[in-house]
């Protein structure tokens, strides 16, 4: 497809002249809050705890793991239901339900109630996201895309980013509730202004049908694994039982994988994996996912635990990185309309790599904050705002308008199985008493291999723009 015909075939979403800004605004706004709920309650986990006093940690943590899998395993099956039933329909009903299982959370009486709420909660999740960032790519034209989708990205990123230093401070402040109902109000907002101001996109010709035996395949497969990854330390979950999760969702993905080459209107088109490009950008993400997340939970167990810093003290102490997150971003989006995304993500991956050694080299057991911690938050705030939103606009930046939900789905579910996975591999590494600064020497190796790894990985990614003779 040239970009000439590409450009043409990109349906609108807003009215005719009209600045695709506000839609921008209103699909990041529910995505910002999304984002922000998938990190939130780690800082909110002590808290929530004491709220349901008699509740085992093992039982607590399917409050945070519950959300986290079925976020994971419906992002790509959401993003076949936006492409097949429309991006503004999915996107308002993902909304809808996104602030009534919130509310939920907030007035749940028993943690069985809470659980049920936070899955519900991630569905919703699960079928705004994917369905917001094709309506951003829809609303702008091809020039500007580059520099929407980082922002998008960037959004994302900064409430992921920020979630628990957010949650730190209004937990401490009015309690757990309210880490849910902040959700309301801006949910509110968005659905408000989005029933008003969105257009549903044009309908392909030949729409297709929806893939119930892919979709139940890949909610198996990718929930099945991952739950055998959370649960990889309770004391509740025997070895034959992991393995035996662990299994079924191998078979499960195998047998996804299968399907998808045999039938004829399949979930994921697997042919999207032929672009070069496209894999290489999701192996990267995967890794990056799980570095990412190891750096801002190891940074809580570290202020906790070595600095005794409180919980309010430790969320102001991490800000100063996911301050960087978004200007970064911007800048790299409008150089990546020029020169491609490779410089920003290989470039990045290393600035981040070099923020894991700082942590592995330079801090002690003596709080040293400004000296010590701060320059390794600065570096680490430069490469997740090179790398986090470049990774996600370099994975659409090629593919075909019918199936930018869907490859979009692909990569962000890629990331939250990476981030599922680092929390699993930081937990077994720190989740003991009487962690020492030597504690952490493990995790540290492991961000700054996972990072330089993602560099490598985004060698081989061409997103340089075509001159006009190559078109």
């Amino acid at each position: 497809m040239t970009a000439a015909t590409a450009l043409a075939t990109v349906p609108a979403t807003t009215r005719p002249h009209a600045s695709p800004w506000p839609v921008f605004w209103i699909a990041s706004i529910a995505v910002f809050l999304v984002s922000l709920d998938t990190t939130m309650l780690f800082a909110a986990f002590r808290a929530l705890q004491a709220g349901f006093p008699g509740t085992s940690a093992a039982d607590m943590s399917w409050v945070l793991n519950a959300y986290t899998v079925v976020y994971a395993a419906m992002l790509i099956p959401a993003g076949g239901l936006a492409d097949t039933y429309g991006r503004k329909k999915v996107f308002m009903l993902g909304v809808t339900l996104f602030l009534a299982a919130s509310a939920a959370c907030g007035l749940s009486g028993t943690v069985e109630w809470l659980i049920a709420a936070r899955v519900a909660q991630a569905i919703g999740a699960a079928m705004l996201t994917p369905a917001s960032l094709s309506i951003v790519l829809d609303a702008f034209p091809d020039n500007k895309r580059a520099v929407a989708v980082s922002m998008w990205g960037a959004v994302g990123g900064l409430a992921a980013a920020i979630g628990p230093s957010v949650g730190s401070f209004i937990v401490d402040a009015v309690g757990w509730q309210w880490a849910f109902y902040l959700n309301l109000p801006l949910g509110a907002l968005s659905l408000w202004r989005g029933a008003t101001l969105l257009q549903e996109a044009k309908k392909p010709a030949g729409r297709r049908s929806v893939d119930i035996v892919g979709m139940g395949l890949l909610i198996v497969g990718v929930g099945a694994l991952a739950l055998s990854i959370v649960q990889s330390e309770s004391p509740r979950w025997s070895a034959t039982e992991l393995l035996a999760a662990a299994s079924t969702g191998v078979t499960a993905l195998i047998g996804f994988v299968l399907w998808a080459r045999l039938a004829p209107a399949p979930l994921v088109d697997l042919r999207l994996f032929k672009n070069r490009t496209y894999t290489f950008v999701n192996l990267a993400t995967l890794s990056f996912g799980m570095a990412f997340s190891m750096m801002f939970f190891g940074f809580f167990f570290y202020m906790t635990e070595v600095w005794h810093y409180t919980l309010p003290q430790a969320g102001l102490a991490i800000t100063p990185g996911p301050l960087l997150v978004i200007p970064f971003a911007i800048l790299c989006g409008r150089l990546a309309s020029r020169f491609g995304h490779r410089p920003f993500l290989v470039g990045g991956g290393l600035i981040y790599a070099c923020s894991g050694l700082w942590f592995l080299l330079v801090p002690g057991a003596q709080p040293a904050y400004l000296t010590d911690w701060l320059p390794g938050l600065v570096l680490s705030g430069v490469g997740v705002g090179m790398v986090l939103p470049s990774l996600s606009a370099a994975a659409v930046n090629r593919l075909p308008t019918d199936q930018y939900a869907v490859g979009s789905a692909v990569n962000q579910a890629t990331r939250q199985i990476g981030s599922v996975m680092g929390v699993a591999i930081t937990v077994l590494m720190l989740g003991h008493a009487g962690l020492t600064h030597q504690s952490f020497v493990p995790l540290y190796v492991c961000h700054a291999s996972l990072a330089l790894l993602t560099a490598l990985l985004c060698l081989p990614v061409n997103t340089k723009p075509q001159t006009a003779s190559s078109v």
